[in-house]
């Protein structure tokens, strides 16, 4: 009997203590199953079939043990007159102990609906303990938070979580930084990055090209020839490969793919410029290409017709 009553008290306890579990581990399970390779699924398949056996194995031994008992029972009158452990499991922790029919008048409340009578019976048990156990944890929640402080509140979890979120973004923004290159560099108009491309302009272009763009021993950076293309494009590659026989030399080994794209964005703005000296153009007159829209209908399809 006892042994009964200790197994179903340890199975009550893991029942209670799954959602808790299940709570915890809901954010980190599904990514940590991902993780798994072959191996390990294999092993943790084997272990879940290990479990169910075991747990299967349980389960009929419960049913040879109730089975034994019934005929126990059925060989000993005495012992047969006496509840089973299970109908003292239900009466101490499920039903309660029910008052019989003829003693149904000692609890009938003085009042009835067509008839129809109202017992003031006690709560069930399992109710019971539910609402001490809701009390329990209330107090423990309680102190545990606002108390102590030892566990998070929900802002200082939603701040966690936005404090998380920013460093994500930071490092996604500095991944898609050291990612620039000639086929990907798009002109940043920000004040931040013209600011400091002027910054790097002054410190490694000035000396060949002026600080004003008008250029020196290097070609005039404000008219509108370029000797290698005036895209965005074309400067970023300038700058990174460098042009070795003209003597200037690669950048990518001292600045970042970063500090290249806003150098080159800088030098996009002194375009159109007035330098105090400039020098005499250089290379072919850059004009930028305008794409038509794909969708964009030619003359044949408006159906225009050649003037007179």
């Amino acid at each position: 009997m006892k042994t009964f009553k200790w197994i179903g008290a340890t199975l009550t306890g893991m029942l209670l203590s799954f959602p808790g579990l299940a709570q915890e581990a809901e954010g980190s399970w599904t990514a940590q199953m991902q993780q798994l390779d072959s191996s390990q699924m294999t092993l943790l398949l084997i272990i879940g079939v290990v479990l169910l056996l075991i747990v299967i194995i349980m389960g009929v031994m419960l049913y040879l043990l109730s089975f034994l008992m019934t005929v126990i029972r059925q060989d000993n009158p005495a012992l047969a007159a006496q509840p089973s452990w299970w109908d003292n499991f239900k009466e101490k922790f499920v039903t309660g102990k029910m008052k019989p029919i003829e003693q149904e008048a000692d609890i009938q409340l003085d009042h009835s609906y067509d008839g129809i009578v109202e017992l003031d019976n006690f709560m069930p048990p399992w109710l019971a303990y539910v609402f001490y156990l809701s009390i329990g944890f209330a107090i423990i929640y309680f102190v545990n938070y606002s108390v102590l402080g030892i566990g998070k509140t929900q802002m200082e979890e939603y701040e966690e979580e936005l404090a998380i979120a920013a460093m994500e973004e930071e490092a996604r923004g500095e991944s898609m930084l050291a990612s620039i290159d000639e086929n990907t560099v798009e002109f940043d108009a920000t004040t931040s990055s013209i600011e400091a491309g002027a910054e790097l302009y002054a410190g490694n272009c000035s000396a060949c090209h002026a600080m004003d763009g008008g250029g020196g021993v290097g070609p005039n950076l404000t008219d509108e020839y370029w000797i290698h293309g005036g895209d965005i494009k074309d400067i970023f590659s300038v700058v990174k490969y460098g042009v070795v026989e003209k003597g200037m030399i690669p950048w990518q080994d001292q600045l970042s793919p970063e500090q290249m794209q806003q150098v080159s964005s800088y030098i996009l703005t002194l375009k159109g410029t007035t330098p105090a000296n400039p020098k005499e153009p250089q290379g072919e007159k850059y004009e930028p290409v305008i794409e038509e829209p794909l969708d964009a209908l030619g003359e044949d399809e408006l159906g225009a017709e050649p003037a007179e």
